[in-house]
């Protein structure tokens, strides 16, 4: 198994004595360039242009781009939406049998959107320094069929029917390791798995529909030098466990306003596995001035000082309107704080 580059990023500043810093940035960078959500979306010449402002304009140690979950449910040819200023919506009807059969047939790499956040992924390898990790979003197993089924159709399946639920996360996780190698080869150094429906299910549940399939991820990427992060929106605080379970390089957690304690979550997991985390994307960063997003900061590195593991994130990607200042106040925070 190769070494991964997360880890060499990692041991790299602890010789510095330093954090990695990496917030999940995407929306913000929108109003450092004068881009709409659906534009940056649909034209990766202009989502490019976006991800290169937030790293001039902030230097974090990794960047992502947009968040979005509608890219492989709308490859897939499920009703999607796209408002101009809100990120892209997958739109509940109705999933049969035959659906499914249909979907089996679909190459969702021949999907020009899709192939759009793949594009991306390549002009940042060519437009970014080498001290920024490129990364790249996939939707979840559990979540993909979530929003093919709807989300309170697949809650109940993982009780009623279990084995059709099974076949259809069997099925969606084909479709994302598609995309997932694609985004590989394409020069993504990191991939985050986005599963914030599976957020709702037990641990022997999670288990079944989540982690045994992210496991199946994992395996097949075992030889490749890109990073996987499991990212759950809420409180996943019952969850840690089977997310390391998984194999996966690291987990992103949500804040403590929702419910995680990021201490508790880093002594449940072994110092191997990577913790990344929390400030809370909707709090002070949102609200608050500079000043007190710097506080906010501090603490939470002071918090997780004896956690070698640890990477200073956000709980979630941040939204549009978040002052640019506060990610300024953000960053420097985590960049100048030094490991005793």
């Amino acid at each position: 198994m190769k070494k991964k580059l997360i880890h060499k990023f990692l041991n790299q500043a602890k010789k510095e004595k330093r954090r990695l810093v990496i917030p999940l940035v995407g929306f913000p960078g929108l109003n450092l360039t004068g881009c709409t959500v659906k534009l940056a979306q649909q034209n990766f010449g202009e989502h490019y242009k976006v991800l290169k402002a937030i790293a001039e304009t902030f230097n974090p140690d990794a960047i992502f781009p947009l968040m979005d979950l509608s890219v492989e449910a709308n490859a897939l040819g499920r009703y999607t939406i796209f408002p101009k200023g809100e990120s892209a919506t997958v739109i509940r009807e109705e999933f049969k049998p035959e659906d499914l059969a249909a979907a089996e047939q679909v190459n969702i790499l021949y999907d020009t959107r899709l192939l759009g956040y793949v594009e991306t992924i390549k002009l940042l390898n060519h437009g970014l320094q080498p001290s920024i990790l490129r990364g790249a979003y996939v939707t979840g197993p559990y979540t993909l069929a979530a929003l093919l089924l709807g989300a309170d159709e697949a809650a109940r399946d993982t009780i009623e029917k279990c084995d059709e639920l099974m076949k259809l996360c069997r099925f969606t996780t084909s479709k994302i390791l598609d995309y997932v190698r694609l985004l590989i080869s394409n020069g993504a150094q990191i991939i985050c798995i986005l599963e914030p429906s599976a957020v709702m299910l037990g641990p022997i549940q999670f288990e079944q529909f989540s982690g045994c399939f992210v496991k199946s991820i994992v395996n097949d990427c075992r030889n490749s030098e890109t990073s996987l992060v499991y990212h759950i929106c809420g409180n996943s605080m019952h969850l840690i466990e089977k997310m390391a379970e998984s194999g996966v390089d690291a987990l992103s957690l949500d804040s403590p306003d929702s419910g995680v304690d990021l201490n508790a979550a880093a002594d449940k997991i072994s110092s191997d596995l990577i913790i990344m985390g929390n400030i809370n994307p909707t709090g002070t960063i949102l609200y608050g001035h500079p000043d007190e997003v710097e506080i906010e900061v501090s603490c939470l590195l002071n918090k997780m000082e004896h956690y070698p593991n640890f990477i200073l994130s956000t709980g979630c990607d941040l939204p549009q309107d978040i002052p640019i200042e506060n990610i300024i106040a953000f960053m420097h925070a985590g960049q100048k704080y030094r490991i005793n």
